[in-house]
């Protein structure tokens, strides 16, 4: 199976309640075909800085029910060591969204680029606030 490029996003959110105004963009992109979530945890981390981490189904009721028209195969992709290193990353007293999805946009590009026997020499993404600050540099 061919498939796009995988990035994963950490979200985090202050307080420890999700309100899920991230899901209705989910759902439309899953929907959509641009994106493919392939894994969703959820961290909770306390004012003292005791942590806890979610699955979707860990979730209380009334937090999971908001994704639960998110398409994707939310498998626990991500390793312990994976969220050991991420929730460091949390600040105290917060709750984060991690987000692992697949480009599927990309995917026919893959094959395309694949028959044509082509290779992928290099792909990076560069991040908004800096392409942002160089279009202000330049007045644009």
């Amino acid at each position: 199976m061919d498939m796009g490029p995988v990035e994963y996003a950490v979200m985090a959110f202050p307080g420890n309640r999700f309100k899920g105004d991230i899901a209705p963009e989910l759902r439309r992109l899953t929907a959509a075909g641009i994106v493919r979530i392939i894994d969703l945890t959820f961290i909770k981390r306390d004012a003292d800085g005791a942590v806890e981490v979610l699955e979707l189904e860990a979730l209380e009721p009334d937090e999971a029910a908001v994704f639960a028209e998110v398409d994707g195969e939310i498998n626990g992709l991500l390793s312990d060591e994976d969220l050991a290193s991420i929730c460091e990353e949390i600040p105290p007293d917060s709750s984060a969204a991690i987000i692992v999805w697949e480009n599927a946009w990309a995917a026919p590009l893959t094959r395309a680029l694949k028959a044509a026997g082509g290779v992928l020499v290099a792909r990076e993404q560069v991040p908004a606030s800096v392409v942002e600050a160089d279009l202000a540099a330049i007045g644009l």
